[in-house]
């Protein structure tokens, strides 16, 4: 293909994209999970990271394992804003800024995602198993384990329009009702409806070991820095993350050495999308920090990515980090995709 053509192409589906993004909470129709129960989703491989160079592998640190188009007949799937895999990388549960849970097993063929079974979605809840009515109070955007596994464990949620994080209970059979809110710092309250909590995590290691870090959309202070708190011991504690180039927060993963995954994305009527993935050191996390972190990698709307909101991470059978990212097609199928894209990270020195 001739490289005018490929870049026509291209400049046309980022201004698709950056369409169905941008109107996508105005049009699209979210649904109220009202039940729990079993759906089918079809996966179909991505052969390929880069459009124009399928059988290239690495894209800075980062190293391609494989992806996924995911897809239901269910009116309720889509819109995945937060996820967190098991730490075989196989059990995974994921949340919808509709508010809907759904857990289900990553089959692979080898190192490759090839498919999705035993998928199940739900509803989120408010306190005593009481539904959640309103849209504002049903937009989850961040989920993280806090204890436990996915068939036995307690997960955190972060919501925005009305800002809060929960504490679930998560079984085989789903997700319970919230069994406490975190206390907020009194500034969160001053975070625009859709620009709250994105992002979500439990430290692993460091010496902030158990300390829970939450992280602003796009929430900056006077020198243009984004948001977050860390609780540590219970008593919270702003810190922040300089920002580049005007990309907003999506989502976060902790790393078993205390350190973060954060993903990033950009969009623009001309540019499309654009996703990075930057890695925060343990060293960097501290109350009242400016983290800035190391670019793993920028992407544009030359390779297979869409709306990416979810970021999570668990350990391959050699001991590798494996970052598993997936989209929130904003219930819009017919402009957007549900992605669910792996990689490896490499070390530093490869």
């Amino acid at each position: 293909m001739r490289p005018q053509k490929v870049i026509a192409l291209f400049a046309a589906a980022a201004f698709t994209l950056a369409l169905a993004v941008a109107t996508g909470q105005a049009v699209a129709q979210k649904p109220r999970v009202t039940e729990t129960k079993f759906i089918e989703i079809s996966a179909t491989p991505i052969a390929g990271f880069q459009f124009t160079d399928a059988n290239r592998k690495d894209f800075g640190r980062l190293r391609w394992r494989g992806g996924l188009v995911l897809k239901s007949s269910s009116p309720d799937f889509g819109g995945w804003s937060g996820l967190v895999l098991d730490r075989d990388g196989r059990d995974f549960l994921a949340v919808s800024d509709s508010g809907a849970w759904l857990t289900g097993e990553l089959i692979y063929d080898g190192v490759r995602p090839v498919g999705v079974r035993n998928a199940r979605i739900g509803p989120l809840k408010a306190l005593k198993d009481r539904p959640l009515l309103r849209l504002r109070d049903r937009d989850a955007e961040a989920v993280t384990l806090a204890q436990g596994t996915l068939r036995n464990g307690t997960i955190l949620v972060a919501f925005e329009g009305n800002h809060r994080i929960g504490r679930f209970s998560i079984s085989r059979n789903g997700v319970s009702g919230p069994q406490q809110y975190l206390q907020l710092p009194p500034e969160a309250r001053r975070m625009k409806s859709n620009e709250g909590f994105e992002a979500i995590s439990v430290l692993k290691g460091g010496r902030y070991k158990g300390a829970i870090i939450a992280l602003s959309e796009r929430f900056k202070d006077d020198r243009g820095h984004h948001t977050g708190w860390i609780w540590v011991n219970g008593v919270q504690h702003k810190l922040h993350l300089t920002d580049i180039g005007g990309f907003n927060i999506t989502d976060a993963a902790a790393l078993d050495d205390g350190g973060l995954i954060v993903l990033e994305r950009r969009f623009g009527w001309l540019e499309g999308i654009k996703m990075r993935l930057r890695l925060v050191s343990p060293e960097e996390i501290a109350p009242r920090s400016v983290m800035k972190g190391e670019v793993l990698f920028e992407a544009n709307m030359g390779y297979q990515i869409d709306n990416l909101e979810g970021v999570a991470v668990h350990r391959g059978e050699q001991g590798e980090t494996v970052v598993t990212l997936i989209s929130d097609d904003n219930f819009n199928s017919l402009l957007q995709r549900t992605v669910l894209l792996q990689f490896t990270l490499k070390a530093a020195e490869d």
